[in-house]
């Protein structure tokens, strides 16, 4: 399974990435963004409703959408790791390298990108056994440092998220610097959209991402 999640990342190039403490506008998003085109979805473990919306995103995707993989993001230790997995992740996604989290995918044989900003927490990753990283906070990072380490690692996938545009422009420039694909928050689901239920915007602008991904790839 983690070979055909990354395989849908990358074609799609983009993960979008949200939380809503509602459990109803978080059921809407994940429609939305399903009939946008996407198949691979993050859900962030931000909020006490965080466990109780991805079961009922796990239930919503069985019966509707069974080719969509549903990861879970902002995890901090093993135990959410080992909670969410058994709820039905597909994925697994944190804001630093969490070497607990690294042994228990390697475990259930199961997707896990971490976060990293320097090459050390790059390092202990890939000999940790991760093949797919997530550069973050990608703001403060920027394409350039894609660029400068795209040749020390390229056995490696690698993912921004964090001041990532919806823009040809920002998208281009990722994807010129050698990542798979780009992870987008609230640049694309604002909390602007989600308050107002605007679900026809959030797949529209979807969308649009994912149409700018395949004109720049060509």
């Amino acid at each position: 399974m983690k070979e055909d999640i990354l395989k849908v990342i990358q074609q799609q190039g983009v993960l979008p990435l949200y939380f809503n403490s509602d459990k109803s506008i978080s059921i809407g998003v994940l429609q939305a963004l399903y009939q946008a085109g996407i198949r691979a979805v993050e859900y962030t473990n931000r909020g006490e409703a965080a466990f109780d919306n991805f079961k009922a995103l796990v239930q919503l995707r069985n019966t509707e959408m069974p080719d969509m993989f549903l990861g879970i993001g902002t995890l901090k230790n093993r135990d959410d790791a080992e909670k969410y997995t058994r709820a039905g992740a597909d994925f697994l996604i944190s804001p630093g390298f969490v070497s607990e989290i690294a042994g228990f995918a390697q475990q259930e044989k199961i997707l896990y990108a971490p976060g990293c900003m320097t090459p050390s927490e790059i390092i202990a990753a890939e000999n940790s056994g991760v093949g797919f990283i997530k550069l973050f906070p990608g703001n403060m990072l920027g394409p350039g440092f894609m660029s400068g380490i795209r040749d020390i690692f390229p056995n490696l996938l690698f993912m921004p998220t964090g001041g990532v545009d919806t823009t040809a422009e920002s998208i281009k420039s990722w994807l010129d610097a050698g990542v798979c694909a780009v992870g987008m928050g609230s640049k694309l689901v604002s909390k602007s959209l989600m308050e107002q239920k605007d679900y026809a915007t959030i797949k529209n602008n979807t969308k649009q991402v994912i149409d700018i991904i395949k004109s720049i790839r060509g």
